[in-house]
């Protein structure tokens, strides 16, 4: 038996659906047994199908015990067999182990037979011997060609999710290499510009830290210059660190702004509008919604880098603009949509009130590059647009439980149920035999088509019952031995008339004139043909039967009657 749809109420209907369908089943075979004309004791037979049809609902529970338990209904109660083959399919289906699986379904069949046998005296056809012969004709169609296409089934099924389970696998060992490879490049890339740029750095601030010390006294006026000269150094430096921990082994943060567990947090983003509101910004934070330290780390990321690098744009390109930063954890989306929640961060700046000036230092655009890629990566949206009014908007939405890396979001798995195949690592769980029964892949197409196959495979084996069943039946003896019985003086009309000694007319005119005398009394003669009337050389051998005005046959004479032969041509009389 196989899903017809995935829906939790499809699957709470689906066993009362199995169950009416088997049962259907074997009340047509009792009904076509029943018109058949051999079927004993039919009310006895109807109640043993009600119970059988309550056992099979069962079967998920208790598997190997309640095919047993159909096998031997099956014996004496032959319209029991579809539900015990619906049952030995399923219980073949998901049992993985063969041994345990060819033992089950050999004490099945053995089960029916021998209960077939005993059952055949009083409940059967009559006899031991016919009811073993009805025992092996259920046995083949009832347990074993069932469980045989049930084990087949259940070996494809399992095999399929294996093999789809190694590729994931394989897919996932695949995305790691390769991010283990880029993890090795950048880190190589990251000690070079720390060999070379850090170094160069360093003695570039070495170098002015001294002429500072130089020029203090010689030319004051320079020493600031110099001083300029060693902080920007210093600020190099320092982003150069900041560069290199994204590109390192971990990709963290490093510096000032290393990640901890407050980053991209309610607190951590009103630092961040507090820092520019105290460099000069109006900016006012709008947050909606729960905060974020349950979400994962790249999240809250993303988050904090978003509202960071739309604020250091506006303090260098729209430092007198008024801006508004919102954070909406959308925590409702995940009970009405499909895609779980989201966290959406907006930062929007109004125009500047006077006119807008070129910037010191235009940008390279890598800032909203990186944005865009670090939200897509973790299954986001990204947005960044000059405003019709002048301003500047910068938007992202990024999945509060984003998706893993070479696979599905991780409540997925945690909501796979007991009967399903897991690839943790180099071993797999197969289903437990009592366990619920193993989805069939595919759509729903390929699963209705398999549910009408199965069903027409169970109606042919129920035919193939049915078939048995009455050649079993017709093949027992009728009871009768010996000669046919004749008609005994002192019997009706009627009664020898049963007998097949009907009046022919022809016997009747050759007896005519060759006849004795009638008994005294009679009403009436018959003169039959078939059975009654023999030829000898020189006559024939006439029966009659002499009836009174009772009818009761009172006389039965047996007399010659000489044959009548033409002269040929040749003869003389």
């Amino acid at each position: 038996m196989v899903p017809i749809s995935s829906s939790p109420r499809h699957a709470r209907l689906r066993p009362v659906a199995q169950t009416l369908g088997v049962g259907l089943v074997g009340l047509g075979v009792y009904a076509a047994v029943g018109h058949l004309g051999y079927l004993p004791h039919p009310p006895f037979q109807l109640a043993v199908l009600a119970a059988a049809a309550v056992l099979f609902a069962l079967r998920g529970r208790w598997p190997g015990p309640v095919l047993l338990v159909l096998a031997a209904l099956t014996g004496p109660v032959p319209a029991v067999g579809p539900v015990t083959a619906a049952a030995a399919y399923s219980v073949a289906r998901r049992m993985a182990r063969p041994r345990p699986r060819a033992r089950l379904l050999a004490a099945a069949g053995a089960l029916l037979v021998v209960c077939a046998t005993v059952a055949g005296p009083r409940l059967g056809p009559g006899s031991a011997a016919y009811g073993l012969a009805l025992g092996l004709v259920l046995a083949p169609t009832a347990v074993i060609v069932p469980g045989l296409v049930g084990t087949v089934r259940g070996q494809q099924g399992r095999l399929l999710r294996a093999l789809r389970e190694r590729g994931d696998a394989a897919e996932r060992a695949r995305r790691l290499a390769d991010s283990e490879a880029r993890i090795h490049e950048r880190s190589r890339i990251a000690a070079e510009m720390h060999d070379l740029v850090g170094h160069r750095l360093s003695l570039v601030s070495l170098h002015a830290g001294g002429l500072e010390l130089a020029l203090e006294g010689a030319a004051p006026q320079l020493r600031e210059e110099a001083v300029l000269v060693r902080r920007t150094t210093r600020d190099a430096l320092r982003e150069l660190r900041q560069v290199l921990g994204v590109l390192g082994p971990l990709a963290r943060d490093t510096g000032p702004d290393a990640l901890t567990h407050a980053t991209g947090t309610r607190a951590d983003i009103e630092a961040l509008v507090a820092q520019s509101r105290d460099g000069g910004i109006a900016v006012r934070l709008d947050w909606t919604g729960p905060d974020l330290d349950a979400r994962p780390a790249p999240v809250r990321r993303a988050v904090h880098r978003v509202v960071r690098e739309a604020l250091t744009n506006v303090h260098r390109y729209a430092a007198d603009a008024h801006v508004t930063v919102t954070v909406e954890h959308d925590t409702a989306a995940a009970d009405a949509a499909a895609d779980g929640a989201r966290v959406r961060v907006t930062v929007r700046n109004g125009a500047r009130p006077g006119p807008s000036a070129p910037a010191e230092e235009p940008g390279t655009g890598r800032g909203l590059t990186g944005l865009r890629e670090r939200v897509e990566l973790l299954g986001g949206t990204f947005e960044a647009a000059p405003l019709p009014s002048g301003g500047f908007r910068v938007a992202a939405a990024v999945p509060a439980e984003p998706a893993e890396p070479g696979g599905g979001p991780a409540a997925r798995r945690a909501d796979d149920g007991p009967g399903t195949l897991t690839a943790a690592g180099p071993e797999a769980t197969w289903p437990d035999p009592a366990g619920p029964e193993p989805a069939a892949p595919g759509p729903d197409g390929r699963r209705t088509a398999e549910v009408l196959t199965l069903g027409f495979g169970l109606a042919a084996l129920s035919a193939l019952m049915v078939v048995g069943i009455a050649f079993v039946y017709a093949a027992q003896p009728s009871g009768r031995s010996g000669p046919a019985p004749l008609p005994r003086v002192g019997m009706t009309y009627a009664e020898v008339a049963g007998y097949g000694v009907l009046d022919n007319a022809a016997v009747r005119a050759a007896a005519s004139g060759h006849e004795p005398p009638r008994p005294a009394g009679t009403a009436g003669c018959v003169y039959p043909f078939n059975g009654a009337t023999e030829r000898h050389p020189g006559g024939l051998l006439i029966a009659r039967y002499c009836f009174d005005a009772a009818q009761r046959l009172i006389a039965i004479d047996r007399f010659d009657v000489p044959s009548v032969r033409d002269a040929t041509p040749w003869e003389t009389p």
